[in-house]
């Protein structure tokens, strides 16, 4: 459930803090004050298209945060959790807080619980919070992928389905691991003698993790030797010198001098620490580069030696791991699947006959479970079409039919009839006009009709929903009077299980609602600002008013406003 929305420098609002409760809210406001703006920040925030538009004028940047709860329901929620545990994060409280910004550089950033996040990421997180409906990207039911999903939860077999997946998926891997044993022999005693040799040459050259790494460095120091000792060389020099001209000796005079200072001025005590503590570190060092002078040899054998191991290392990896920048552990990880690929190429467990009848039973199996689904689908897609058919007469679309159509996958083979999901294809169908051909759902040109077929789709599968939040844009495009009650009374009804938002210029839908949000534009010295608050009791029955005639202020419009507030459940 969305709880708060921040918005800041995002079109025309400059700043918005908005908290949304449970239940049926709805969005108001005159034309053009901005209420596609508050439903296109949440689109932003959702993972929708970001642009240079969205910034306001004058500003670097536009910011939109969201905290949501993450209510124990059925659905869409358990998931959202089971998601934000495969990838780390983790919810404080129950709630998780997403961020997105937009840049005047054209760039975007997102986060969910403080992590950075992809755009895809986003919304793929996203979309087990909030389902939009309308105008921007959310449009869950608009996907022919997801009708198979709804159809299945309305038929109550989604366990069954998944099963099926389960056992498809057996059946595609045991048939490929036929095709590969079925593959021409020369190829396949090819394959097995360059595996073996491939594995036989990495395992001979016994390569150590981060061992390129060290013999790489010491190829440098061993090359490099001449230039190497006569640095060392001329630094011991500088530190321990001849006849007193060393740095050490310098230190040894300094120290004196500084012990005797210090023995006339305490003030002068720290400083006198500090010249000690230098003159041991100095003596050490010294002592250090005289120790390594005097172990630096040059040793041609081992330069060589080390020479041909790195350049054997760097053979094995442009051949089994891709370039001489892979690293050692991609060697091994290529060994380890040869070994895998060879082992499957030789085992036992690749008898050609015994696995030729577990393909056949399996086949059978699947193929009766597909079918058996499928019988349960055509039912459930008749109750479905009918029951969505008899939602729509409702909200004003009398001569509208709706179908869930079932065609049977094109194949002969049962793994090219059938699919992960079964042996149908599943998609669903309308006709909003007497007379007009049923097509496909993504093919209506209305917004409001698409609105109201949402609409009528989620109250029927409002318990398995797989989102916590509703939105609905253009609910109420092209209606009014009896049919904009029903609107009204649906949306009244899918929120009893659902936190449902919706943008309506309609009073008759408004006062149905829990809760009510104004959105206003304004003049604020020499720009324009879009401003949102919540409105409640005597400013609710005000905004119905001027939604009823455009008056707020007359007592009739007033005493109209407030009796349908009353008599609808709106106070």
């Amino acid at each position: 459930m969305l709880e708060e929305l921040d918005i800041k420098n995002f079109a025309l609002i400059d700043a918005a803090h908005v908290e949304f409760k449970k239940g049926f809210t709805v969005l108001s406001g005159e034309t053009g004050a901005g209420k596609s703006i508050l439903i296109g920040s949440l689109a932003f925030l959702l993972g929708g298209k970001a642009g240079l538009e969205q910034i306001r004028t004058g500003c670097h940047e536009a910011q939109v945060c969201g905290t949501f709860l993450l209510e124990e329901k059925k659905g869409s929620l358990e998931s959202a959790r089971d998601w934000l545990d495969s990838h780390g994060i983790e919810a404080e409280d129950g709630r998780v807080i997403l961020r997105r910004v937009v840049r005047d550089t054209g760039k975007t950033s997102a986060w969910i619980g403080g992590v950075p996040v992809t755009k895809a990421d986003l919304a793929d997180f996203a979309s087990f919070l909030v389902d939009l409906h309308g105008q921007h990207e959310q449009q869950s039911l608009m996907k022919v992928s997801e009708h198979r999903r709804y159809l299945d939860i309305y038929a109550d077999i989604v366990p069954e389905v998944q099963a099926f997946t389960r056992l498809y998926t057996q059946l595609v891997e045991k048939r490929a691991l036929l095709d590969s044993l079925n593959t021409n022999e020369t190829e396949r005693a090819n394959k097995i003698d360059m595996l073996s040799f491939a594995i036989s040459e990495i395992e001979d050259a016994k390569l150590k993790t981060g061992e390129d790494e060290q013999l790489a460095a010491e190829e440098s120091r061993l090359a490099s030797y001449e230039k190497l000792y006569s640095d060392v060389e001329e630094i011991t020099s500088l530190l321990e010198g001849e006849d007193g001209s060393g740095i050490l000796a310098m230190y040894k005079r300094l120290r004196g001098s500084a012990s005797h200072a210090s023995s006339l001025d305490s003030e002068l005590t720290e400083l006198n620490g500090r010249i000690e503590n230098s003159f041991y570190e100095a003596e050490d060092i010294a002592r250090e580069f005289r120790r390594y002078k005097n172990e630096l040899v040059f040793d041609p054998e081992r330069l060589t030696e080390v020479q041909d191991r790195l350049e054997l290392i760097n053979r094995l990896k442009k051949k089994y791991a891709g370039g001489i920048n892979s690293t050692i552990e991609d060697i091994n990880e290529y060994a380890e699947k040869s070994r895998a690929e060879l082992e499957r190429l030789t085992g036992q467990g690749n008898d050609r006959f015994s696995l030729e009848k577990e393909i056949a039973l399996l086949e059978k199996s699947v193929y009766t479970d597909a079918k058996a689904i499928s019988t349960k689908r055509k039912d459930a897609a008749q109750k479905m079409s009918g029951a969505v058919e008899e939602i729509l007469y409702k909200l004003g679309m009398k001569d509208t039919r709706f179908r869930v159509s079932l065609v049977e996958k094109e194949g002969t083979l049962v793994e090219q009839k059938c699919g992960p999901y079964g042996i149908d294809n599943i998609e669903f169908l309308i006709s909003a006009n007497p007379g007009s051909p049923l097509l496909p759902l993504a093919r209506i040109a209305s917004g409001g009709e698409l609105s109201r077929v949402m609409l009528a789709l989620k109250t029927i599968l409002s318990a398995a929903d797989t989102a916590g939040t509703l939105i609905f844009d253009e609910i109420d495009t092209g209606i009014g009077g009896e049919v904009a009650v029903a609107v009204g009374e649906h949306m009244k009804k899918l929120a009893q299980g659902l936190q449902v938002l919706c943008i309506t210029h309609l009073a008759s839908i408004a006062v149905y609602a829990d809760n009510q949000i104004k959105i206003k534009k304004g003049v604020e010295g020499n720009s324009t600002a879009t401003s949102v608050f919540p409105v409640e009791n005597e400013e609710r029955v005000s905004e119905i008013a001027r939604m009823l005639s455009g008056d707020s202020s007359s007592e009739e419009s007033l005493g109209h406003a407030r009796a349908m507030l009353q008599k609808f459940g709106g106070m």
